[in-house]
């Protein structure tokens, strides 16, 4: 049962994150600030992983890849080459990941089911989207596989995500966004990252906090893989889960409150937008300290 008797919210306010990241020493070097990995990207879907992955790094991770199933994936990102694609399976192999983000444009075939039940039982931390979630809440086999990691985990589903985990109905979700967010973290033993407006950040502790960034702008396609891979980044930078999904959700909200500041929105902003400006954000963040 979801308890309803949760105690008032704690804001996600600008002061929390002053600076947002530690201090970039002279001597740092790509390998100082991580490695992330981003998985998914089946037919029709690739663009996902693309703004997952372009996310990421503009939010300061050291290294990017990004594996999909397609058949048609791109070898070369044009507009950021600087992210290294490999096939699924040569990311497999790949021992020097800090954090592994799975399920933007995933799919649910067999491939997809594979994929994430090796990622599932790696010691290394992991975000898990889209996808990944409808896959969680179909195949009990899987939740059990989240529930016992011992590394950290991260999820961030929408309401239809979140209803389908809980077996509930999406108004349910937005009639207790807070106690629902509470629950799914403790239920999968991760952070919880409830997303809409005022997004949740729930640990599974019992603690949480409630954005107070973000606007209509962000009622767009693949915003939420923008999300996805902000927080990702700074998981790979060394943030805890918690930590990182608290700076990922503010800093994603501020980036669309930038935007329509400058009179770009909230009509048609996209999230590319929102993934440069979350850039943005983070380094005047770290200016304010």
């Amino acid at each position: 049962m979801i308890n309803t008797k949760a105690p008032e919210p704690h804001l996600l306010v600008q002061s929390m994150f002053q600076p947002a990241l530690p201090l970039r020493n002279s001597d740092s070097h790509k390998g100082s600030f991580g490695s992330v990995a981003i998985i998914g990207g089946d037919d029709g879907m690739v663009g996902a992983v693309l703004l997952a992955a372009r996310a990421a790094l503009l939010s300061g991770a050291g290294r990017v890849y990004a594996a999909m199933l397609s058949k048609n994936a791109p070898v070369v990102d044009a507009a950021h080459p600087e992210i290294m694609m490999r096939s699924p399976d040569a990311l497999m192999q790949l021992s020097q990941l800090n954090c592994v983000v799975i399920g933007p444009g995933l799919g649910q075939s067999n491939a997809a089911i594979a994929l994430l039940e090796f990622e599932l039982t790696q010691l290394r931390p992991i975000l898990l989207d889209a996808d990944a979630l409808n896959l969680m809440a179909a195949r009990p086999r899987l939740a059990k596989l989240v529930k016992r990691r011992q590394a950290e985990t991260v999820i961030t589903p929408h309401a239809g995500e979140a209803a389908r985990l809980l077996n509930c109905c999406a108004k349910d979700i937005q009639q207790n966004r807070i106690e629902c967010a509470r629950e799914l973290s403790k239920r999968f033993n991760a952070t919880c990252v409830l997303k809409g407006s005022n997004s949740v950040c729930a640990h599974h502790d019992g603690s949480y906090f409630v954005n107070s960034t973000g606007n209509p702008a962000l009622a767009t396609g693949g915003t939420g893989d923008v999300l996805s891979g902000v927080i990702g980044g700074l998981m790979a930078q060394g943030l805890s889960a918690f930590d990182a999904a608290k700076l990922g959700v503010y800093a994603h909200g501020a980036a669309a409150d930038a935007l329509v500041a400058q009179g770009i929105g909230p009509v048609g902003v996209t999230a590319s937008e929102v993934a440069i400006e979350v850039r943005n954000v983070i380094n005047a963040l770290n200016k304010l300290s």
